[in-house]
């Protein structure tokens, strides 16, 4: 099979490699341009491109692939299947009609829910106990077509967003290669998507991460792990940006008559706060700004903080 592969970050990697390990010849691989990237902001690979170069496979960057100059190229490829797994651009119709087999996408939910760029970080935020990995043959609307295999996963109480999208990037990996046998060998049906059952999972920004401390500490633990590894969810301390990477909404003695986001006492895990509905969350892993990420406990005996102090806003 000759296959045109769109993908960018490192939850697409997995994808790219069981098509080169499966046999399948992938003629191209189309990929966001680098961005900058760290502190210094310089300009950094995708991880699809890292490891399509280094598998000696073509590399396109083009900055919006509808763009008409890109049809040429891509109908040159002549392949028999275009797979997208996290590419982060809308295809146009002729590029999804080309491909005599069909667009196949990896998607990071159980479809129809949670359509959309950031399946894994609302299912989390959302406290949901379940999700998976669909593949998909692609329409023009947003994660809207016939469903083809699933694989549902548990997810814990604890997991982050970026330890689940792990789990869900090796999963459907290895539903790649039975989804294009089926189609090609036209032993696996499309089941068409209900609408009624869909949700929707839009791009989270930097903006959307701040901790409101009035939500209850149950969804407030849920929003920070959903918000892990990026954007990270963030609140003030002294006036400056703090990221809290881990937390905790079990135990601790109980806030009382005190409003949310007040320090309430420093555990032998990290720091206490209040919260939303008389709650507390503990804090177990935090990052000061322009600093590393610590054990909040130790954030707490460095900043010098009390029980009773108002530091966060």
């Amino acid at each position: 099979m000759r296959v045109i592969f769109l993908g960018t970050p490192e939850f697409a990697v997995p994808s790219l490699q069981a098509l080169t390990a499966g046999g399948c010849q992938v003629c191209a691989v189309f990929t966001q341009p680098d961005r900058p990237s760290g502190r210094g902001q310089r300009p950094a690979p995708p991880a699809v491109k890292a490891f399509a170069l280094g598998a000696g496979i073509p590399v396109y960057q083009p900055e919006k692939i509808r763009n008409p100059e890109n049809r040429p190229l891509v109908e040159s490829l002549a392949a028999d299947f275009i797979v997208v797994t996290a590419y982060g651009q809308i295809l146009p119709a002729w590029l999804l009609q080309l491909p005599p087999y069909g667009c196949v996408n990896v998607h990071a939910s159980i479809l129809p829910r949670y359509r959309g760029a950031a399946p894994v970080a609302w299912a989390i935020i959302r406290g949901e106990v379940l999700t998976g990995v669909t593949t998909m043959l692609m329409d023009e609307q947003l994660d809207t077509g016939p469903m083809l295999l699933k694989r549902e996963f548990a997810i814990g109480p604890d997991m982050t967003a970026g330890e689940l999208s792990e789990i869900l990037a090796k999963a459907g990996a290895e539903l790649l290669l039975p989804t294009l046998n089926g189609l090609r060998n036209r032993t696996l049906q499309p089941v068409p998507q209900d609408d009624r059952l869909a949700s929707f999972a839009p791009r989270i920004t930097k903006e959307m991460a701040r901790i409101d401390w009035n939500q209850d500490a149950p969804g407030l633990h849920n929003f920070i792990r959903g918000l892990n590894p990026q954007p990270l969810a963030f609140t003030e301390f002294r006036g400056q940006r703090l990221q809290v990477l881990k937390s905790s909404a079990a135990g601790g003695r109980p806030a009382g008559e005190r409003p949310p986001g007040i320090l309430l006492e420093v555990t032998g895990r990290g720091i206490s706060v209040t919260c939303g509905e008389s709650g507390v969350l503990e804090l177990l892993e935090v990052q000061p700004e322009g600093k590393r990420r610590m054990p909040a406990r130790e954030f707490a005996n460095g900043a010098r903080i009390r029980p009773g102090d108002r530091i966060f806003a």
